[in-house]
């Protein structure tokens, strides 16, 4: 391989006044379409687990405590009338599981199965009727039952908060899309390490793969939405059988 390390590291030659240009860019070559909303939407939190929103100290969490709060405020207003799903990422001891992406990020060697990191955090109240997803990677329909349980639900749209807007909610997002659903964004029960990579990504998803609303635009249209039957006697069966690994002891 070259050891060009210039041709490599591009955004080195990118100056930091140049932040507002790329934001112009975005409005002058995407004119704000939008997929909007269908009638059957469904909630998934991503990654606001123990790990992530409080941290430890094998684990540095972000500051989140604003985009929880919106989160479980959605969650309120969401409860008993459409679907709500959590993730969280979750590991073997031996992190064989981890794949390549450990050899790229080895600080998810803390997010063990059984470890207090991978709890969904406590200020969400997460229901025993609402499934954990345990993902091992970025988004959370790659090898998990996520979308199999949104067929089952027959969920036409889905709403998105959590973290990181660089990482798993944004494979999340783009996966979403790509399978068929109506992608909203919760613009302010989602974050990232850093304002800027959100600023920036949250831009980039809301110009070709979502729709970007805030938290009160959310609530209202949860609370329009007529029941259109997703909660079946046999729910929980299904959702023992689509996603056995969501036991993490």
């Amino acid at each position: 391989m070259s050891s060009d390390r210039g041709r490599n590291e591009p955004w080195k030659a990118v100056q930091a006044s140049t932040l507002a240009e790329l934001f112009e860019w975005y409005d002058e070559r995407y004119p704000g379409l939008e997929m909007g909303a269908g009638a059957r939407p469904a909630i998934v939190v991503i990654d606001f687990s123990i790990g992530f929103t409080r941290g430890s100290a094998e684990f540095s969490a972000g500051q989140y405590p604003d985009e929880v709060r919106a989160t479980r405020r959605l969650l309120d207003a969401a409860r008993g009338r459409i679907p709500v799903y959590f993730t969280t990422i979750a590991y073997d001891p031996d992190m064989k599981d981890a794949g390549l992406w450990f050899c790229k990020l080895a600080r998810i060697n803390a997010l063990q199965k059984g470890s207090r990191e991978v709890e969904i955090d406590e200020d969400l109240a997460p229901q025993a009727d609402e499934p954990l997803i345990v993902k091992k990677y970025p988004s959370a329909f790659y090898g998990t039952g996520f979308e199999a349980m949104l067929r089952r639900d027959n969920v036409d749209t889905l709403i998105i908060t959590g973290c990181t807007t660089s990482s798993c909610v944004r494979a999340t997002t783009v996966d979403s899309m790509q399978r068929g659903f109506r992608t909203l964004l919760a613009a302010d029960a989602i974050s990232d390490i850093t304002p800027l990579l959100h600023a920036i990504h949250l831009r980039d998803l809301g110009a070709r793969y979502a729709d970007v609303k805030n938290v009160d635009e959310l609530v209202t249209y949860v609370g329009s939405v007529g029941d259109w039957g997703w909660r079946s006697a046999g729910r929980a069966a299904e959702i023992a059988a689509l996603a056995p690994e969501r036991d993490l002891s």
